[in-house]
């Protein structure tokens, strides 16, 4: 029954978001067109407005990712598509699960295709010197190849957006727990879970820079007195999120679990 639950919700997510991949590789697509074209005023200012077009795009396949799991949470377990849900022969675990699962593989999937997007649109042997021009001085004091720099950056930016989405389920739990204002006490309950998760991870951060003293400087000056410190924030943070997401996930659980008031 989860296959199918997964199956389901995968249907109505990629239903919407394959719009916007397909925008931002057409976008994509055209820029490198119009940017390939040499000589040509009117092709230059019609390829900066695909350019801009695309990163639009990039930037809509994020917010609309993030939104529609958050609706489609909302819808299918408290609004009126909640009462098919909750007669389905499934437990209220396995259909958390599902939502987060879901969760995983869209966001994951949006990474790709933002990715493939960025080479479509911007790759040529200039702009790939650039940018190792810019990341292998980095690379090498970090004792790392550019791939693994570009690698932590994703793996980062991957964890960080799932514990807020994941955060913002905690906020519609809570929310839909009292009868009045269930929409803004999300929204509420929400952004103090975000701001509590943030704390920890500073204060995570705080603790660890005791045994640190460059890491410790960071927190006295403001300033990253060692660039080995870029890399040893990178891993505390897909420490401390993975942590945050693992225990998030277990009390949402156990909230849902405690019972569903539908509206």
């Amino acid at each position: 029954m989860l296959t199918k639950l997964l199956k389901y919700d995968f249907k109505k997510i990629y239903k919407f978001l394959i719009i916007f991949y397909l925008l931002a590789i057409f976008f994509a697509i055209l820029t490198r067109v119009f940017f390939c074209i040499d000589n040509s005023f009117v092709m230059s200012i019609v390829a900066k407005i695909c350019s801009g077009a695309t990163i639009a795009m990039i930037v809509s396949i994020i917010i609309n990712n993030i939104m529609r799991l958050w609706v489609k949470f909302k819808n299918t377990l408290y609004d009126d598509e909640s009462y098919l849900t909750h007669t389905l022969p499934v437990t209220k675990k396995e259909l958390y699960l599902s939502k987060i699962l879901v969760t995983m593989a869209t966001l994951f999937t949006s990474i790709l295709v933002i990715t493939l997007t960025l080479f479509i649109a911007y790759y040529s042997k200039e702009n790939l010197e650039n940018l190792k021009n810019i990341l292998l001085p980095l690379a090498d004091l970090l004792n790392s190849s550019i791939i693994g720099i570009i690698i932590l950056f994703l793996v980062v930016l991957f964890i960080e957006t799932l514990n807020i989405i994941e955060v913002g389920y905690t906020g519609i739990i809570l929310g839909h727990r009292i009868n009045n204002n269930k929409v803004a006490l999300s929204v509420i309950f929400g952004f103090i879970v975000y701001l509590v998760t943030q704390i920890i991870t500073l204060l995570s951060a705080f603790l660890i820079s005791l045994f640190n003293q460059d890491l410790m400087n960071l927190f006295i000056t403001n300033e990253v007195a060692n660039v080995e410190m870029i890399k040893t924030l990178g891993f505390i943070c897909i420490g401390v999120y993975t942590i945050e997401f693992i225990i998030i996930y277990l009390i949402n659980t156990k909230m849902f679990n405690k019972g569903v008031n539908v509206d």
